[in-house]
């Protein structure tokens, strides 16, 4: 098993060969649904606003602001203004920790009716994140808040909770994105099982080979059924969070399908590539991988688009 060290070697060596005037022209138009910047409770190497602007220099056109404590949703009308580019689109939305109101319909409400476009599930304070934690595997946290109980979505007997059910019909009304967060894979197939029933139509599973204990059968039969798989770049490019080969992402994107895949940085922290060069790595690693100018534009471009309520 390669070390992340090695990994990250064979990914410069992969990307060294693209052409680097491509790869900025898949950059142009991309969009980037899982930026980390700040503020937050971590340490962050650029704000929102400066995540902002260093896309647009890029040419993308949009990005998605994540925290896992708190909603940068009510705060986008304040950027666009300062911004004031029309031809870039800002998101933000609801991370379901207990330091954000937990499994709460009335936050999630809110929200929803403050612009949030969408709702992940339980992360950092997720049954299924705090185990691995404790197990010093994969979802691992780098700040320590106060002992927070273990969120999930189903009761003892494995039924989805009602409050649950509740914020799924809201996701559903609002026609806006669920994730699954962090939960483990048997609890996303219920809620999913649960979402899809309810009318809930933008479904998006992020990292599912990091802690989700995910295999590639269940990839490819969630993609099946119209979900989108995202990839996070920070863990095949050359960044602190490599735990992966460059082969390995080829193997994650093909068990979803090109179709039914997006790329998202997962960038902003400090001593980390910024989440535009985070993009821009990946695009160049798909490449060199074999993968298309088309299939790069769909899994960057495209599905995030379609997922977010934009044209292609």
């Amino acid at each position: 098993m390669a070390t992340s060290e090695q990994n990250r070697e064979e990914a410069r060596r992969l990307m060294a060969g693209v052409d680097e005037e491509v790869a900025a022209g898949l950059l142009r138009g991309a969009l980037d649904l899982h930026v980390h910047s700040g503020p937050s409770t971590m340490p962050r190497q650029l704000d929102h606003m400066q995540a902002a602007e260093e896309a647009i220099a890029a040419g993308m056109r949009g990005v998605l602001f994540k925290d896992h404590h708190y909603s940068a949703a009510p705060f986008i009308p304040l950027m666009e203004r300062l911004i004031a580019n029309p031809d870039f689109s800002m998101f933000s939305g609801l991370v379901l920790n207990n330091s954000t109101g937990g499994l709460d319909p009335y936050v999630v409400d809110a929200q929803l009716k403050m612009g949030a476009k969408l709702i992940w599930m339980p992360t950092a304070q997720a049954a299924n994140h705090i185990r691995s934690s404790h197990r010093k595997s994969r979802l691992v946290s780098n700040v320590q808040l106060m002992q927070s109980p273990a969120l999930t979505v189903v009761d003892e007997l494995g039924n989805i909770l009602d409050p649950v059910k509740q914020i799924l019909d809201q996701v559903a009304e609002f026609d806006v994105i669920l994730s699954s967060g962090h939960l483990h894979v048997w609890e996303i197939w219920k809620l999913f099982d649960e979402a899809r029933s309810r009318g809930v139509k933008r479904l998006l599973i992020n990292h599912p080979m990091y802690g989700l204990h995910f295999t590639y059968a269940d990839i490819a039969d969630f993609a099946k059924l119209g979900v989108i798989v995202e990839q996070s770049a920070a863990m095949y490019v050359d960044s602190r969070f490599n735990v992966y080969s460059p082969q390995e992402l080829k193997e994650h994107i093909e068990a979803a399908g090109v179709k039914n895949s997006s790329i998202g940085s997962d960038l902003g922290q400090v001593d980390n590539p910024t989440p535009v060069e985070g993009m821009r790595q990946a695009i160049k690693l798909c490449l060199a991988l074999g993968f298309s100018e088309a299939d790069v534009r769909t899994m960057v471009a495209d599905n995030p688009a379609k997922l977010v309520g934009l044209a292609p």
